[in-house]
């Protein structure tokens, strides 16, 4: 069925409406086709070129065991041989053609593809995102081949000496669902992937009412509007909305702290490492204490901090920093601790004093407070500078909160109040559960006669 232009422009428009936030950048434009595929255009005529992005909800979190890193073989599938395009040498001769730079990544809730081109090849450009994401072919041979490139990324993030650590705090945390948290996933599921259980992940996710088309450069809104109904009006919507239909699980809550603390031994280790790790919010549940822990962390990363000058200007510590993983499905706040090895023992004593002190009346000045909200704001500033990488953080935050979440970010932190950080801090670490490993390697553990990390806290 065809739309007249002037029902089209209805379409678009109402749907324009719905979105609401008032600090929405003036350059930034948003649509939605009739058939749910979200549109955001950025214009920027600064050079002569365009990045189109296809974002999807997917990724680990929607992956169980048996399909745990598969959206990231997926995610390498969606530039190989479609519909249109029916081969691999054919494909990278298009891309040539083109001049195209492409990648894609995948992360726990949001795989994306973006490539960039000259701006004069728009309409050439949506065409060829439209065939990848619509009509991937799945084809075995190409399949045998990506298989162990894919592995060949998780092998590569094995070696890293700190991997048997960041592994076996992630399992702890996540418990029964640890595949949800883990995108890198498992050597035998991607080794043994195949053709169908492609189409499985295509047939649940890779719909346009789970998706949205970004384009960004040099170009007009109303012209990628019109282009985007013209290419991708006929992409029929699921009909259902997947997270209702496969609903994700809830993470059990953290418990019984005695059997969560753990010493991990790895030859690879070359000095000692804590990583401790407590359930933060998330977005759906706690939208305004993402925000507290992200101007907690800041405030807590800075040099004249308390944390900081009474464990690494002490001697305490190597290093130390806490962070916290905005997350639509339970966000992790992680600190991460090297302690220095002249004093080994005393070191976690004192990081257990900072934390237990994190929720009191004087444990940060209102200037580091302050300080913190400006340097957040001037960080998302400095990010939109490079529009073909703005449009990423766009997506992450469309997929793991929502656009108008991200529009008023910089607005919300500005109200985040001592008060607020003193209630994240009791309702999330301060005498909350929480999973801490240690890694050292034998001769380590050996010279301090490390038994039990449990121990060195007290």
């Amino acid at each position: 069925m065809k739309h007249s232009p002037l029902l089209l422009l209805l379409l678009l428009a109402v749907a324009a409406s719905a979105q609401q936030s008032k600090n929405r950048p003036a350059n930034i434009f948003l649509s939605r086709l009739p058939n749910g595929l979200e549109l955001l255009v950025l214009e920027d005529h600064s050079v002569p070129l365009v990045t189109i992005e296809m974002a999807v909800r997917n990724g680990s979190y929607t992956e169980d065991n048996e399909f745990n890193g598969l959206s990231h073989l997926y995610e390498h599938m969606f530039f190989k041989a479609n519909k249109d395009i029916p081969s691999q040498e054919k494909y990278l001769e298009r891309i040539q053609e083109l001049g195209i730079s492409f990648n894609g990544t995948t992360s726990q809730e949001r795989v994306n593809y973006f490539f960039t081109l000259g701006s004069k090849d728009l309409d050439h450009g949506l065409r060829f995102m439209n065939s990848a994401i619509r009509y991937p072919l799945f084809l075995q041979e190409e399949m045998k081949k990506e298989n162990p490139v894919v592995d060949g990324e998780f092998q590569r993030a094995e070696s890293n000496p700190a991997w048997a650590l960041f592994d076996k705090v992630n399992r702890k945390t996540w418990g029964a669902h640890y595949s949800r948290k883990n995108p890198i996933g498992d050597h035998d599921i991607i080794l043994t992937a195949t053709p169908e259980k492609m189409r499985v992940i295509k047939d649940k996710y890779y719909f346009p009412d789970n998706s949205i088309l970004l384009v960004a450069g040099d170009v007009k809104h109303e012209e990628v509007f019109r282009k985007a109904q013209e290419v991708y009006g006929d992409w029929k919507p699921a009909g259902f909305d997947p997270f209702k239909r496969w609903p994700i699980p809830e993470f059990e809550p953290l418990k019984g702290k005695d059997s969560l603390r753990f010493v991990v031994e790895s030859p690879n280790a070359r000095v000692p490492m804590l990583l401790q790790v407590w359930h933060g919010p998330d977005t759906r549940k706690d939208i305004k204490a993402t925000l507290v822990a992200d101007v907690f962390s800041y405030i807590l990363s800075q040099k004249n901090s308390k944390f900081q000058k009474n464990l690494v200007d002490s001697g305490y510590a190597l290093n130390v920093g806490i962070g916290y993983q905005t997350a639509k499905y339970v966000g992790p706040i992680q600190v991460f601790f090297v302690p220095n090895p002249g004093k080994f023992k005393e070191s976690f004593q004192a990081l257990a004093r900072q934390i237990d002190q994190f929720d009191s009346d004087d444990y940060f000045t209102d200037e580091q407070l302050e300080t913190s909200k400006i340097k957040l704001a001037n960080g998302e500033k400095f990010g939109m500078e490079a529009t073909t990488d703005y449009i990423h953080t766009l997506s992450f935050w469309w997929a793991s909160a929502s656009l108008d979440y991200y529009f008023d970010y910089i607005s919300e932190l500005n109200k985040v109040t001592r008060q607020d950080v003193q209630d994240y801090v009791r309702k999330y670490i301060k005498n909350q559960p929480s999973v801490a490993g240690l890694l050292l390697n034998a001769d380590m553990q050996k010279e301090w006669n490390v038994t039990s990390l449990e121990a060195l806290y007290r």
